[in-house]
């Protein structure tokens, strides 16, 4: 049987591209594809040398640096699953994953290590710091560097745990197949070729900018223009430079909240895609007018990769993700049609199952097959998809649905809010009420009778009863607001309110 690690995939695109520049950056920042490949190599000689074998875990939780990704591709060429986490996790977060995932070895950041050895003592643990020093790089190799370890398609490459908004995070099993599948598919969709600069500012432990950015890239042998971090002036500075941005709805409209940003700055841009959390129509009409450009979304997640895109050469929608990628078959589980319900997908992207959960795992699946994604969507005549909401984010008011986006989307339009968040508080009476968070646009903050004013378009069941100002949403690392944090303000707020 061939070897279908995805990592021999990858070196061939290495060798074929060696002295080609990969990540490249204005601070003198010069790797090639042979300097990486080299690094790979030298990574996972330093892996085996720390006594882990095929199937072991390695439990990652570093800032972003070459080296970071140099071991992510060593793990991978020496057979060794990968898991990477958030690096705000705290020590007491990151216990558990320890717990759940097992590893073998924990490679963290050096300013880390003692609390980790403190929740992790008999775990061996290095160190990895984001400027490529550290006790892992101390570790003396084995003599040679391992040959690409044989995988078959369905062995596990990568744990993604998700974001555990409620209930504990789940470890999302990806193997080598739905990992180079995916890659190759939006290669194509999106005409990445070896001509190509990426600018990458996303962080490297989610599915967003290590699989999405720099598979694609790395298959085609284009550039990267590498990024610690997001920073308006720094991306903008950048672009002139690149031909292709991958972000998350905050760094656009934090791109268009800097007055430096204009069509002028982006002259060789070719596409500019978003994804993580959801464009608002704001954003997207704003952004092409400022720019000419029509950003491209597409929607994916940690157990399935890319789902849906907007096509690249035709008509990219706003407030839609577009149509399912090749081989992906996706359907609404609605009672009735043209009405929104689950999102539930099948296709050779969609992840073998939760690490050690089988009822989890039982539980994510339809009794055909499909995967329940958990998002609330409608599928256009053409197929095209919109998303509502979450499952989760439902709200039931006396037995009416109300899907938050929509009134997210009305609050949004109000020209003294900038974005607004719509959650679920428990009433008394009509079981669950609607409150609204709100961010102003300016100084000036409309009253609520003002607000319920602009809502009357909206059924009476849908509109705010409690309107909360914040200075800005709760988000996670990539973007996503954090509406369990916004439930625990209103939990009690209807008791009082008639």
């Amino acid at each position: 049987m061939a070897n279908a690690n995805f990592f021999k995939a990858l070196a061939k695109a290495f060798a074929d591209k060696k002295a080609r520049p990969f990540l490249i950056n204005d601070d003198g920042l010069d790797v090639t594809y042979a300097d990486m490949a080299k690094r790979a190599s030298e990574a996972a000689g330093r892996l085996v040398a720390c006594g882990l074998t095929p199937g072991d875990r390695l439990l990652v939780q570093v800032e972003k640096s070459v080296e970071n990704i140099a071991l992510y591709l060593g793990a991978m060429q020496a057979g060794i699953v990968y898991v990477p986490l958030n690096t705000s996790y705290t020590d007491e977060e990151v216990a558990y994953f320890i717990d759940d995932a097992d590893p073998g070895l924990i490679i963290c950041a050096p300013s880390r290590a003692d609390g980790i050895r403190s929740i992790a003592a008999r775990r061996k643990i290095e160190t990895l710091a984001s400027d490529g020093t550290g006790s892992f790089m101390d570790v003396a190799p084995t003599s040679e560097a391992p040959d690409i370890c044989h995988k078959s398609g369905d062995d596990i490459a990568v744990i993604l745990y998700t974001s555990g908004t409620t209930g504990r995070s789940k470890g999302a099993m990806l193997t080598h197949a739905n990992l180079e599948t995916n890659a190759r598919a939006l290669c194509d969709l999106w005409e990445i070729t070896d001509q190509d600069t990426l600018l990458h500012a996303l962080p490297i432990f989610h599915i967003h900018g290590l699989f999405v950015a720099l598979h694609t890239t790395m298959l085609r042998g284009a550039r990267v223009y590498f990024q610690a971090k997001f920073d308006p002036d720094a991306v903008i500075n950048a672009l002139a430079a690149c031909t292709l941005m991958m972000g998350v709805p905050t760094m656009y409209s934090r791109l268009l909240a800097n007055p430096r940003f204009d069509a002028s700055c982006i002259s060789n841009m070719r596409l500019f895609i978003s994804g993580s959390a959801p464009l608002s129509e704001e954003t997207f009409s704003t952004f092409k007018a400022r720019t000419g450009h029509s950003i491209l979304e597409r929607y994916g997640m940690s157990e399935a990769g890319m789902i849906t895109s907007n096509p690249y050469g035709g008509a990219r929608v706003a407030d839609t993700v577009g149509y399912p990628l090749p081989g992906v078959s996706v359907r609404i589980a609605s009672t009735t049609p043209d009405t929104p319900g689950e999102v539930e997908i099948k296709g050779p992207g969609v992840f073998s199952g939760y690490w050690r959960n089988r009822e989890k795992t039982m539980a994510a699946f339809t009794a055909d097959g499909w995967f329940k994604t958990g998002d609330v969507g409608i599928l256009s005549d053409d197929g095209r998809l919109s998303l509502v909401g979450r499952e989760k984010d439902l709200i039931i008011v006396g037995g009416f649905n109300v899907y938050p986006k929509e009134v997210e989307a009305a609050l949004d339009a109000h020209p003294a809010i900038a974005e607004s968040a719509i959650v679920a508080a428990p009433h008394p009476d009509m079981g669950e009420g609607v409150a609204a968070f709100l961010v102003g646009e300016n100084q000036v903050r409309p009253s609520d009778a003002e607000l319920h004013k602009h809502l009357a378009t909206l059924a009476a069941f849908k509109r705010p009863r409690v309107f909360r100002w914040l200075d800005a949403l709760p988000r996670n690392a990539m973007g996503k607001v954090q509406k369990h944090v916004l439930r625990t303000k209103v939990r009690d707020v209807f008791q009082t309110v008639k």
